[in-house]
């Protein structure tokens, strides 16, 4: 996937231009932040529909070349699709900065599942969230968050105050100070003979 994305201007907009543009094979996009007034842009459908398929684009900071020479930091913030062909309908890209402090959803890796002893002895692992809100410096956005869960005993259970996240990445629920909070992410039901 590359990180670089190249973009036009868009003159025309509303429901019907946006129309006209994706019967043409362009999506319409719009670049927001910073305090900088807002780019209504369009990117080719292919090109997207290719970069969008490594999940790793919806966790990275984009570099967009928009026409005339400027360019633009950015993370993808939002995305409609078509409800039936899940093809890509609109995105809404938001400006950032190395110091940036964003607030993105993060896929959760497990590693190690066949390992746990708790599954060796027959127990059921449930995975309760396959995200995880985190905030963070731009620079620092992790692509994904790995928990190892191969030393995981039956019944035992793991919870977002047990996720050891990089260094500069909070997970947003930890923040309320509240230990309703504190969520389970994922556990080994007890084994029953």
């Amino acid at each position: 996937m590359s990180e670089v994305w190249t973009a036009e201007v868009r003159g025309a907009e509303g429901k019907g231009a946006s129309r006209r543009l994706r019967h043409a094979g362009k999506i319409p996009a719009i670049i927001y932040g910073a305090e900088k007034d807002a780019i209504s842009v369009t990117f080719d459908g292919n090109f997207v529909k290719k970069a969008l398929v490594n999940i790793d684009a919806y966790n990275t900071v984009l570099t967009v070349d928009v026409e005339g020479g400027k360019q633009e930091r950015v993370v993808i913030k939002d995305m409609q699709r078509h409800p039936a062909r899940e093809n890509v309908m609109h995105l809404d890209l938001q400006r950032v900065t190395d110091d940036s402090r964003i607030t993105k959803y993060i896929p959760i890796k497990f590693v190690g599942a066949a390992k746990a002893p708790g599954v060796k002895l027959g127990g059921i692992m449930t995975y309760f969230q396959k995200t995880v809100e985190v905030r963070c410096a731009a620079a620092s956005l992790p692509k994904a968050i790995e928990i190892d869960v191969s030393t995981m005993e039956a019944g035992e259970n793991l919870r977002l105050s047990d996720l050891t996240m990089p260094e500069g990445v909070q997970v947003v629920a930890l923040l309320h100070g509240n230990s309703d909070y504190d969520q389970a992410v994922v556990g080994i039901d007890k084994v029953r003979r």
